[in-house]
């Protein structure tokens, strides 16, 4: 899984994947549909995301046909495929669902692409987010400087088995 995170929409989560090789964000639909339509419940989410996808082949709209599904960590915990637009298919089911939180759904999105941009720009910026964003969900100081030396460490130990000749993922994994 590519650079996956969790990105808080007011207080929802939303479940998001950087793919460094198309320099795309792709967003969870269902979690974009629980915000829009502001369920609490993931099986109405989920729901309203099935029928609201049959009438959009139905209208011959290609946004379903481009979504594309991933696993990743559902509310179990465990893995699951997960449909996964990029902008410009959010930004069409946007507009495919009354609701009054769009705009601010809009903003949001135009937000995290602009974060991208910064963080391009200065990848120091990309800690600082990191860190933020461990606070906002209630980590203690102490232990998000632990993770983030543990993340350093990785890197500095990864770098030294590509330097070694490993370079297959599954190589990275056995080493792991």
């Amino acid at each position: 899984m590519e650079n996956f995170a969790i990105q808080l929409f007011e207080q929802t989560q939303v479940r998001v994947v950087w793919n460094e090789e198309e320099e795309k964000y792709y967003f969870s639909v269902v979690d974009v549909i629980s915000v829009l339509t502001e369920s609490v419940d993931y099986q109405a989410a989920r729901k309203y995301w099935k029928v609201l996808k049959g009438r959009l082949k139905k209208e011959g709209n290609e946004t379903v046909t481009n979504c594309y599904q991933l696993k990743l960590p559902a509310a179990d915990g465990k893995n699951r495929l997960t449909d996964m637009a990029d902008l410009e298919q959010i930004f069409r089911l946007i507009q495919s669902v009354p609701s009054k939180k769009a705009e601010p759904v809009k903003q949001w999105l135009a937000n995290i692409g602009a974060q991208r941009i910064d963080q391009m720009i200065d990848p120091e910026f990309t800690f600082q987010m990191a860190v933020e964003d461990y606070r906002r969900q209630g980590y203690s100081d102490k232990w998000i400087n632990q993770r983030m030396r543990s993340i350093e460490m990785r890197k500095e130990l990864t770098d030294e088995w590509q330097r070694a000749g490993i370079h297959e993922q599954k190589d990275f994994a056995i080493l792991t």
